[in-house]
């Protein structure tokens, strides 16, 4: 959680931007015994975060919480120069980037929710754009269903990014960056006290990127501003306040398109990977601000109160040129498989968003327990404001100038035809992608029929939460027992007189234990449920975002619930340098919606009975020697369909998950005394197994191993450091993902970038 107040405006006035790097250990919290939640900057300097507070809301040594959480610090993102959140989220186990969005399957369950949490927060925001990673002090992924923390989130695990805190140390640093794909970058982190006591400290994040691809026609512009204040007046009380300003103006990049569609012969490689099918002038804006305040204060030494609240904006204009997931079709309706079906799109969207958290935390000993007791209540509040609207140009053009939606075979001679190859086809109201001969021109979009004009419905969900928890230790046992009651509300049309409406409600368990076989090793096992309305599973779900404008709420259909059972071990070595996590497990998740699939209802939606995901993990992170460190994970899954209206699909793979997956990063300095002592090398891999495509399995996305590797230069008595990192070494051509043949994500191929940072 974080802490954020209006104090922030003061430091806006002055015109600065920086970056940042900030995170509470065990020693700042020994030192500020009132940090029960996350006010003052993390001091260590390493790949391995030994404590969370999001996750139970409390400051909990990771060792001691009875779950797996894979944490990524800001030391491992800069070393790998991970400017955005899927380079840094992939070393971690389970979790695969599913395509170019920020969109992830995590323990073979697919991303559904909608936004990220952010300091424990909730947000709300389309996912077409990757976030950046300059203000971020760690990434923590929470694996299986979190919603007795975070409310409805998603079964396989939450992503949670954890802002960077002031420091009581004066530390400054810039880079700048240049590299592949005409890459230009500059970051800088400021942070200090700004007054003699210390009270009153600041921190300043900002970064500026201008990027093209090796994808035709994509490129972005992101520009991030993040600056936040800590008032620590006594050792009673603390005030933080924070502000995240992200203004991304780049392209949607909706994949490569492939020839062919015939089973196990088509040729993933019949385009080249930068194949786009976007025109010129397609745009995708998007602008989010966000406000963040908390409040803390220790009545006593054993009975705190903490208050947390979060005001968000998020803005979004599209302009694209994407395939209509079909290839086009002649005057007989059979495929022509070297021409895309296109369409274009224009969207526009405002969303206004209100998160709340505030609890006591009491600290009880009776006998030889100690009790750690929270008693809390969140509020989240989604609101899709009135003027948002969908303008889209599809279909074929008739005889009379009028445009139909669909191609009817027993109305050709009422359409308008052109001629390909020799073929006759019903002319689109938006030209054909030619595969086999691509060309890239500046669209003139009155050239189109605005055939399907749309508002997007004002909507508005909320839901309210009321919780206990129990952090209970006694000798070498640690029990973490929770409750959280939850009403959910899903309006549609809000604010009008078709008003619609939609409630769902459900208590949530926690139950875990966590015993210390001895001082290095802990053994732990947890039950957790989660529970998500479809009215936060619709807009992530490809093709089920028909709801996302629709009068009606995807609420209606009954409610995405899992659980999940799992038994590890967390282990530290090296006298603590070094932590090492093990987990198997079994996630349930029962009433998934999906798209029928359906040719003559493209919208008709179908409920999954239920999908099960079993597996072993395991992450490795820290300090082999004073030199050396290391960051390391492996990841085994058997996610299978359990029961579904298609008897055929009953046993088979779930989609879009490996079922072997490992990384690596490594990093090693030459020491003092070596004639190598200036430098620093660093070494990644990464390995995916195969996978079945989100909505085809009729071909499989290959299996690849890729090398990346970095040189940092580090002079003597010196605050610079030059680091060229080079990816994809031996050029390897890969996919990260694939939902059919129109809809590939290829993988990056060899491309550097050299970075010169300077701290003072």
């Amino acid at each position: 959680m974080h802490i954020k107040t209006t104090l922030l405006f003061l430091f806006l006035s002055t015109g600065l931007f920086a970056q940042t790097t900030a995170d509470v250990t065990p020693d700042t919290i020994k030192k500020l015994e009132l940090q029960t939640v996350e006010i003052v900057g993390r001091l260590k300097k390493d790949y391995n975060s030994d404590y969370s507070f999001s996750a139970t809301k409390m400051a909990i040594l990771n060792k001691e919480l009875p779950q797996s959480i894979g944490t990524v610090t800001k030391e491992l993102i800069a070393d790998r120069q991970a400017f955005q959140l899927a380079d840094a989220v992939k070393i971690t186990s389970g979790v695969i980037p599913s395509s170019f969005y920020n969109q992830y399957a995590i323990r073979g369950i697919s991303q559904n929710e909608e936004g990220q949490i952010i300091n424990g927060m909730r947000t709300r925001q389309f996912y077409f754009l990757q976030p950046l990673t300059t203000n971020i002090e760690r990434v923590e992924v929470l694996k299986g269903p979190a919603s007795a923390t975070f409310a409805s989130v998603d079964p396989g695990g939450s992503v949670n990014m954890v802002t960077k805190k002031p420091l009581e140390q004066t530390r400054r640093e810039v880079s700048m960056s240049v590299g592949s794909f005409s890459t230009f970058r500059g970051t800088l982190d400021f942070t200090g006290p700004l007054n003699e006591a210390k009270t009153l400290l600041y921190r300043v994040n900002g970064a500026y990127q201008e990027a093209r691809s090796y994808r035709d026609l994509v490129g972005n512009k992101s520009l991030l501003i993040s600056p936040s204040f800590s008032y620590l007046p006594n050792k009673k009380t603390a005030i933080n306040a924070e502000l995240i300003f992200s203004n991304m103006n780049g392209t949607l990049d909706r994949g490569q398109p492939i020839f062919g569609a015939q089973a196990g012969v088509t040729n993933l490689n019949s385009t080249p990977i930068s194949l786009n099918l976007g025109a010129t002038n397609d745009f995708f804006k998007s602008k989010e601000l966000i406000l963040m305040g908390n409040f803390t204060h220790n009545f006593t030494p054993n009975i705190s109160f903490n208050t947390a609240y979060m005001k968000q904006s998020w803005t979004e204009n599209l302009q694209e040129h994407r395939t209509t997931n079909a290839f086009a079709v002649d005057i007989e309706n059979k495929p022509v498989t070297s021409l895309a079906a296109m369409q274009f799109v224009q969207r526009q969207q405002y969303w206004n968003i209100d998160n709340l958290s505030s609890y006591f935390n009491f600290k009880v000993k009776t006998g030889g327990l100690q009790h750690q007791i929270l008693l809390g209540y969140d509020l989240n509040y989604w609101e899709k404001t009135k003027g948002g609207g969908q303008n889209a140009a599809r279909g074929f053009l008739l005889k009379d100038g009028t445009v139909a939606g669909s191609f009817a075979l027993a109305n050709a001679a009422n359409y308008q035809t052109i001629t390909v190859a020799g073929r006759t086809l019903p002319r689109p109201n938006v030209n054909h992608f030619d595969l086999s001969n691509p060309t890239y021109t500046i669209r003139n979009v009155n050239d189109y029929v605005l055939n399907v004009r749309s508002a997007l419905p004002a909507a508005l969900t909320t839901n309210n939460a009321i919780y206990i928890q129990e952090h209970l230790k006694w000798n070498k046992l640690t029990l973490l027992l929770s409750l959280r009651q939850e009403w959910f509300e899903d309006i549609t049309n809000y604010e009008t007189n078709n008003e619609l409406a939609f409630q769902n409600s459900k208590l949530l368990p926690r139950i875990g234990a966590s015993f210390a076989l001895s001082k290095q090793v802990n053994l732990y096992g947890t039950y957790l449920q989660g529970f998500q309305p479809q009215s936060n599973t619709v807009t992530l779900m490809p093709s089920t975002s028909a709801f996302f404008g629709a009068t009606r709420s995807a609420a209606q259909f009954q409610p995405l619930e899992s659980d999940l059972k799992e038994l590890g071990a967390k282990i530290d070595l090296f006298k603590g340098k070094m932590s090492l996590t093990t987990a198997i497990y079994e996630i349930n998740q029962r009433n998934i919606l999906m798209n029928a699939n359906d040719p003559a209802n493209p919208d008709l939606l179908v409920q999954r009975g239920a999908d099960r995901s079993r597996g072993f993990e395991i992450d490795l992170a820290g300090y082999i020697n004073e030199h050396w460190q290391l960051n390391a994970s492996y990841s085994y899954i058997d996610a299978k369909i359990v029961n579904d209206a298609k008897a055929e699909l009953i046993g088979l793979r779930k989609e879009n998950t490996p079922v072997n997956s490992a990384n690596l990063w490594t990093r090693f300095n030459f020491g003092l005394n070596s004639p190598l002592h200036d430098l620093g090398i660093g070494l990644g891999i990464q390995h995916q197994g195969s996978r079945i495509p989100w909505f085809n399995r009729a071909f499989e996305v290959p299996a690849f191993t890729i090398f990346d590797a970095a040189l940092y230069y580090t002079p003597a008595k010196s605050n610079v450091q030059i680091a060229l990192n080079a990816n994809n070494l031996f050029n390897t051509t890969y996919w990260i993902g694939a939902q059919n043949y129109l809809r590939l994500f290829p993988g990056a191929p060899r491309n550097v970038i050299l970075t010169a940072t300077y701290r003072f």
